[in-house]
């Protein structure tokens, strides 16, 4: 099964997304499973505001209303970039696929991207 469409890559129709505060670029943004040959249909593509939100919460411990702030979102954006963030994250680790942290809406704290 290809990563196109609802893992990462593209919104399709809606609203533009808009900016989310994130603290720090990674420093590694590619994991991939010991043993295991890369395959470009085998790859999910994490968002940096993905990767923000299950750090805040699941990480830091901050409540949904805390890491919301941090990030000058609402907690219903925040649920969504948490919820997708989980979600990619266990795909890749229960079916040994890679993770790339790349891309997103996003701007460093102290730095307008």
């Amino acid at each position: 099964m290809g990563h196109g469409g609802g893992r990462g890559r593209g919104r399709g129709r809606g609203r533009m997304r808009g900016s989310r505060f994130i603290s720090a670029l990674p420093e590694t943004t590619f994991f991939k499973p010991i043993g295991t040959e890369y395959d470009e249909d085998k790859v999910i593509f994490l968002s940096l505001e993905e990767l923000e939100a299950v750090r805040l919460v699941d990480l830091e411990g901050l409540l949904q209303e805390e890491a919301a702030a941090e990030m000058g979102v609402s907690r219903k954006t925040l649920w969504n970039d948490l919820k997708a963030g989980r979600k990619k994250v266990a795909e890749a680790l229960v079916n040994g696929w890679v993770i790339r942290i790349e891309g997103g809406s996003y701007m460093l704290r102290g730095i307008r991207r």
